[in-house]
């Protein structure tokens, strides 16, 4: 097991780390290829490490600053097929850098609304045009992404998403554009856009400065809008759902073509700030079951081959972070959850109809915060999305307590443990498994690298 920086001045909230930090990319030569936070608020470097010595094999500075925030934010790089090397840069623009497993390689900006305009009057830009959101690659080399503007610029930007194409080409929608309602002004921090399985839709949520929104899907060529549906939450169909900043819930697209998405619930507390997993069909028309969990967690899809005592039809399952927070009407028992996506049941918290578990497992570690007024409860599972290991029929999952377990599907329990770091109420962190099955964790602001047990 190795450490390497993640964030050099990580900031505390007493034991509490709120930061949300993203998986590092790896390219098939197996360079790892992640982001430094090198400041208290802001100061970034995108560093690539070989993947089996751990060695800098070159290092990237970039210029972007986040958008006002509460949480630690999203800056990730993302890879192309065509092995180019993309991330966030000042004024809502992006860098690049080719040859990414080479100590050297040529580079270059990218600017959505155009580089005549920026290099006009980069200050202003640099000052009122952030990306907001994780980049998005297609097979093609397109890359998308969500930016806010706070300021006035020329030519006149509004908040929005925006595209640049493998030639440099960039083009951009308004959110109010995209979802016909002037309400809408920006997509919420940390929302990786999606796409379908053909790579001709792009999925992006909205919201509006009250936090309720929609899903849209656009035209992933023009940005044109081709379906929209109103969140809604899943207690009561009438309410608006709540799209909060401080969560990362991104939009999945399920092999079948299905659409999910995380939302929190109107009314604050009354699914004990589980939030919905909301279940569309591609286009948006359809609604299908509801997750009783959803508001900061994108799920992973679960081959159902994968599960043995699974008897149901689907093909596929969702696992998912499934908590019910202690101190705001939960029992603090926190739970991972293997979910049907087709079929239902009655939610014992809320009543209301979700989809089927499958199977769960109970976080292992006991939150002493709650001893007295929630005596089961558990810290919870820190995590932003988990990685599925299908050759050991299992997932990757990275707990509160600062320790790395894998979840076996066929004895549903927690068969392998790694302590990382003390228990230091870890950021919310993604697993990934490398091209050479080394898993990757951040923990307690550091990228861990986790390889298997010498025999």
């Amino acid at each position: 097991m190795a450490g390497a920086g993640g964030d050099l001045a990580p900031q505390y909230s007493g034991t509490s780390l709120l930061a949300h930090y993203g998986s590092p990319v790896i390219t098939r030569q197996n360079t790892v290829i992640h982001p430094v936070k090198t400041g208290a608020a802001d100061g970034f470097r995108i560093e690539a490490r070989d993947g089996v010595t751990g060695a800098l094999k070159w290092t990237a500075t970039t210029n972007y600053t986040q958008p006002a925030h509460n949480w630690t934010m999203h800056v990730v790089a993302a890879l192309t097929p065509q092995n180019r090397v993309y991330f966030a840069d000042a004024g809502g623009t992006l860098s690049f850098r080719d040859s990414p497993d080479a100590a050297t390689g040529a580079g270059g900006r990218r600017v959505f609304y155009g580089q005549a305009s920026y290099e006009t009057d980069t200050a202003a830009f640099d000052a009122n045009v952030k990306i907001n959101t994780p980049l998005t690659t297609d097979r093609y080399g397109n890359v998308f992404f969500g930016f806010v503007v706070s300021g006035a610029t020329t030519p006149a930007l509004q908040s929005g998403i925006a595209r640049i194409a493998e030639d440099g080409t960039g083009s951009w929608v308004s959110a109010a554009s995209a979802a016909a309602d002037g309400t809408m002004t920006r997509l919420p921090h940390n929302l990786a856009p999606a796409l379908s399985n053909d790579h001709r839709t792009l999925y992006v949520a909205v919201r509006g400065s009250d936090g309720f929104g929609c899903l849209l899907a656009l035209d992933s060529r023009t940005l044109a809008t081709t379906g929209k549906i109103r969140l809604k939450d899943g207690l009561n169909a009438l309410n608006d759902a709540r799209l909060l900043d401080d969560g990362t819930a991104a939009p999945m697209v399920g092999p079948d073509g299905d659409v999910y998405f995380g939302v929190f619930e109107h009314s604050w507390g009354s699914n004990h700030y589980r939030g919905w997993l909301r279940h569309y069909d591609k286009t948006l028309t359809q609604t299908k079951p509801t997750g009783a969990f959803g508001w900061d967690h994108t799920p992973s899809v679960v081959p159902a081959k994968l599960v043995p005592a699974y008897q149901g039809t689907s093909k596929y399952l969702l696992l998912s972070k499934y908590n019910n927070y202690a101190g705001v009407g939960g029992d603090g028992v926190n739970k991972l959850a293997i979910l049907d996506p087709n079929e239902t049941m009655t939610d014992p918290i809320s009543g209301a109809q979700v989809m089927k578990e499958v199977m769960t497992i109970v976080g292992p570690t006991p939150d002493l915060d709650y001893t007295t007024s929630a005596p089961n409860a558990v810290l919870e599972w820190c995590v932003n999305t988990v990685a599925i290991d299908t050759a050991k029929h299992s997932a990757i999952v990275h707990s509160e307590d600062g320790h790395v377990y894998r979840w076996d599907f066929h004895t549903n329990t927690l068969a392998e443990t790694l302590m990382v770091t003390p228990d230091v109420r870890e950021a919310y962190t993604p697993s990934v498994i490398g091209v050479d099955g080394t898993v990757y964790v951040v923990a307690n602001a550091i990228l861990f690298a986790i390889g298997e047990a010498a025999p």
